[in-house]
C-alpha cells in the first residue's frame, strides 16, 4: 500500500502540473485510496463525517447493491473544501486513477472559481464533525427517539432554504469583518445599509400590503425565543416582515413557537449543511461536464501506452454514454462544453465556468444543433405507455430549464406566521406548471406542522384549481380556495 501511495503521489503531481499548464486553478488536493464500502458510505452521507440518520443507511445499501451487482460504480468522491479531499476506489487500475485524478482537479477548479460556490465554507468537514458531536450530545440528553423525530421532520424539508444566500455580495465592514448583504430583487435601505427587504427595521419599502406588514410586525415582536435567536446568522438581515419569505428553515428557527432551543439548533445544523450542498445540486450538469471535458484533454497530454490509450477510450466512453433511464449529466455537460470549445477560446470557457449554473448553462448554450445531435425530446406517460410529445428544439430546451429551476425542487414560500389569527403557518407553492405529488404533500405538511407546533396550511394548484391543504393535529384536510384567497386577499 505504501508503494501504491507513493506512486499515486508522483502521478498526481505530474497530472497537477499538466492541468495547471492548461490554465486550471485549484486548491491543494489530498488523495486517499479507500475500499468500496468506505467510498459508498461517504457517497451516501455526502461527506466522510456527518451526523447519523437512517436515510443515509438506506442510500448506502442502494448504492452498494448496485456496485455489488455491477450496475454502477463510483470511481471517486471529491469534497469541496480547502484543501480538497478526493477518495479513490481501492482496486482502480493505474490508467483509471490517472483519469480520475484529472477529473478531480477539474472539479476542484470548478469549486474554487464558480461564483455559486464562493460562499460555501471551506472547512465544512470540521463543521460537520462538530455538528455530529452536537447531535450525539442531544441524543444523550434527550433520547435518540426525540432527536430522530426532529431529524425526520427537518430532513423532509431540507431543500427549502434560500439558496441565493450563496450568490450575494460579500462586503467588508469598517472593522474588516465580512458581512453578507443579499440582493433579492426589490430592496430598501435599512439603517443606512442596502438590504434585501427581509429585515424588521422601521423603514420598509416595496414589501406589498402596508396594513398586512404592520400586522405582521406587531405579531412578531414578542415571539417565543426572540431574545435567544436575535443574533442568529448576524450577517443575514432580520427575518420579516416580507410578503413571501423563501427560507422556510430559517423562518422555523426564528419563529416556531413550539420548538425548544436544542431543537432549533438541529434545524440550523441541517440548514447550514443544505446551503453547503445546494450549489452542487444546481451545477451538476455543468460541473460534471467541465470535469469530463478537462480530464479528456489532460489524458491526451500524458505519455500513455497504446494499451492505456485504448483503456482510457473505453472508460471515457462509458462515462459519457447516454442513459436509457434518464439524462446523463456527464454526457449532456461535456457535449455542450465541446460544442462551445469549437468557437470560444479557453479564456472564454474559463469565464463561463465562473458565472454559469445548470439553468443558465442549458438556457444559454443548448442549441438547435445540439438538441438534434443528441436526439433530445420531451415525453410523458399516456396511460400505460410513454409517448414522445415534442421534439422542437426550443421547447425541449425550455422543458429542461423548467426542471432545473430551484434545483428541481418545488418553490415553497412563507406567507404569514399567524394564519387566521391562531398562530398557524401559511405556506404557498409557487406553481410553475407542475403540480405537487399529493401523497408527499400530505406527509410533508404533517411534518412541518410538528416543527411549527400549530396548524400549517399550504396553497397550491391541482388540476388548474387552487386548493388549501391544512394539517392540524396530524390530520390533513383539503378545500377549494375561496374567491378572496384566489385573488390573494386573506
Amino acid at each position: 500500500m505504501d508503494c501504491e501511495m507513493r506512486a499515486l503521489t508522483d502521478m498526481a503531481q505530474d497530472i497537477a502540473q499538466v492541468a495547471r499548464d492548461m490554465g486550471l486553478d485549484f486548491y491543494p488536493v489530498n488523495f486517499e485510496i479507500v475500499p468500496a464500502e468506505a467510498l459508498y458510505t461517504f457517497g451516501a452521507y455526502g461527506m466522510p463525517v456527518r451526523f447519523t440518520h437512517w436515510s443515509f443507511g438506506k442510500a448506502f445499501y442502494k448504492m452498494k447493491m448496485q456496485y455489488d451487482l455491477n450496475l454502477s460504480r463510483i470511481y471517486e468522491l471529491v469534497i469541496n473544501t480547502n484543501p480538497a479531499y478526493a477518495f479513490l476506489l481501492e482496486g482502480n487500475r493505474l490508467i483509471q486513477n490517472k483519469l480520475v485524478i484529472g477529473h478531480v482537479y477539474a472539479h476542484v477548479d470548478f469549486f474554487k472559481n464558480n461564483h455559486y460556490f464562493s460562499r460555501t465554507p471551506k472547512d465544512m468537514v470540521e463543521r460537520m464533525g462538530a455538528h455530529a458531536d452536537r447531535i450525539h450530545e442531544y441524543e444523550t440528553n434527550y433520547g435518540r427517539d426525540k432527536v430522530e423525530q426532529i431529524m425526520d421532520a427537518v430532513l423532509a424539508i431540507q431543500e427549502h432554504v434560500d439558496y441565493r444566500a450563496h450568490i450575494g455580495p460579500v462586503i467588508k465592514s469598517e472593522n474588516g469583518l465580512k458581512t453578507d448583504r443579499r440582493v433579492k430583487g426589490e430592496g430598501h435601505v435599512c439603517q443606512g445599509k442596502s438590504c434585501a427587504g427581509t429585515c424588521s427595521g422601521k423603514a420598509v419599502q416595496g414589501l406589498g400590503k402596508g396594513d398586512q406588514q404592520k400586522k405582521t410586525r406587531k405579531n412578531t415582536v414578542s415571539l417565543p425565543y426572540e431574545d435567544l435567536w436575535g443574533d442568529l446568522l448576524a450577517d443575514e438581515c432580520e427575518v420579516l416582515p416580507q410578503q413571501e419569505f423563501e427560507d422556510l428553515l430559517l423562518y422555523i428557527i426564528k419563529f416556531a413557537p413550539g420548538l425548544e432551543e436544542w431543537q432549533k439548533d438541529i434545524v440550523s445544523i441541517v440548514r447550514e449543511e443544505s446551503l453547503y450542498f445546494f450549489p452542487q445540486i444546481e451545477t451538476k450538469i455543468i460541473n460534471e461536464g467541465w470535469a469530463t471535458f478537462w480530464h479528456a484533454r489532460i489524458m491526451r497530454e500524458l505519455n500513455l501506452t497504446d494499451a492505456e490509450t485504448l483503456e482510457f477510450a473505453i472508460m471515457h466512453s462509458q462515462v459519457v454514454q447516454p442513459s436509457r433511464l434518464g439524462l446523463n449529466p456527464y454526457y449532456l455537460g461535456v457535449k455542450i462544453w465541446e460544442y462551445l470549445a469549437k468557437t470560444k477560446s479557453d479564456n472564454e470557457l474559463f469565464d463561463l465556468r465562473e458565472t454559469e449554473n445548470d439553468l443558465s448553462f442549458i438556457r444559454n448554450h443548448l442549441s438547435r444543433e445540439l438538441v438534434e445531435e443528441l436526439n433530445l425530446f420531451n415525453f410523458r406517460k399516456v396511460g400505460a405507455h410513454w409517448q414522445v410529445t415534442e421534439n422542437e428544439w426550443e421547447k425541449v430546451r425550455d422543458n429542461l430549464v423548467k426542471q432545473l429551476v430551484n434545483g428541481g425542487h418545488p418553490r415553497i414560500v412563507v406567507i404569514e406566521g399567524d394564519y387566521e389569527g391562531k398562530g398557524g403557518l401559511l405556506l404557498k407553492h409557487c406553481h410553475e406548471g407542475m403540480d405537487l405529488d399529493i401523497m408527499y404533500l400530505e406527509k410533508t405538511l404533517s411534518l412541518v406542522q410538528f416543527l411549527w407546533g400549530k396548524s400549517v396550511a399550504l396553497e397550491t394548484v391541482v388540476d388548474n384549481k387552487k386548493y388549501i391543504y391544512e394539517s392540524a393535529n396530524g390530520i390533513v384536510s383539503r378545500r377549494l380556495a375561496t374567491k378572496n384567497e384566489e385573488n390573494g386577499v386573506r
